[in-house]
């Protein structure tokens, strides 16, 4: 077992990048986890962390050791779970899309800690792309697929998606009613980390998904941004319904090209294989 629990460590340290986190993590003694590496990295004669005064990163060796660890801890996690029906306990971190935490997550937190009263939240919000294992977060919300494999999706919701502009600059470039009216508008570009810069848009047209790209004049890198920039007359966007609800019922967002919607946006949790081996 002393091996299993050597995994453990090195695992959270690697999602980690400290020990100090980990052991806080873990919930026993940094020196517990020093001693804990040493002991593993002089039985397997080989270096699987490289220490600074800032960070600690997997070598790579470390990396390949990782990913073997992962699987082995889930396979005993899931023997364990078989026979057993224990609460999760320790820390939890999540990384939430700002939006999409204001409106459905936030408002049933107390449920969840009710429900789970040994789990310790740390809540963090962001709208880029989160790699999990090099920044220690446990599972994300957000709308996306799943890339790597080192990960579980969980499908939560699949939101419906609409087209609007103000109308103040439906006013100024005209309302369109078909694919072709839409030469000469402009569009907010989105900046994300996943894929860049995103000028484009997505139409249902005979059953079919199409694609048009517009010109921008105004580029955000955040969904509040990108409302706003809607709101002030910039340019068209596509955004889910929630998020604008309140906009079109006051008229300050108007609604184009109903009739060729947007695909519905799929949100996922993004969860690390380990999470609840290393909750428990």
């Amino acid at each position: 077992m002393d091996r299993f629990h050597e995994m453990q460590v090195f695992v959270r340290i690697a999602q980690c990048g400290s020990f100090t986190q980990a052991a806080e993590d873990l919930q026993i003694p940094k020196a517990t986890v020093s001693n804990l590496m040493k002991r593993l990295e002089e039985r397997l004669d080989v270096r699987l962390l490289e220490r600074t005064t800032r960070q600690v990163r997997m070598t790579l060796d470390g990396e390949l050791y990782y990913y073997r660890c992962l699987a082995i801890l889930m396979d005993l996690d899931e023997a364990d779970s078989m026979l057993q029906n224990k609460k999760p306990r320790g820390v939890l971190r999540v990384n939430l899309q700002g939006t999409l935490a204001k409106y459905f997550v936030m408002p049933n937190i107390q449920s969840f800690m009710t429900q789970y009263p040994d789990i310790q939240l740390n809540i963090g919000e962001d709208d880029r792309l989160i790699d999990l294992v090099k920044e220690g977060i446990d599972c994300v919300l957000r709308a996306g697929h799943l890339q790597d494999s080192s990960l579980i999706a969980k499908p939560v919701a699949n939101m419906e998606q609409v087209t609007v502009a103000s109308p103040e600059y439906l006013q100024r470039y005209g309302v369109p009613q078909t694919m072709e009216d839409l030469d000469g508008h402009l569009a907010v570009a989105y900046l994300s980390s996943a894929i860049g810069l995103d000028t484009s848009l997505d139409f249902t047209v005979n059953g079919r998904n199409q694609e048009v790209s517009l010109p921008f004049h105004v580029s955000v890198s955040g969904a509040d941004l990108y409302t706003e920039a809607a709101l002030s007359g910039l340019g068209i966007i596509q955004v889910p319904r929630y998020r604008v609800e309140g906009f079109l019922s006051e008229g300050r967002l108007q609604q184009a090209l109903a009739d060729f919607p947007p695909l519905k946006c799929r949100c996922r949790f993004f969860i690390l294989k380990t999470v609840r081996f290393l909750c428990e």
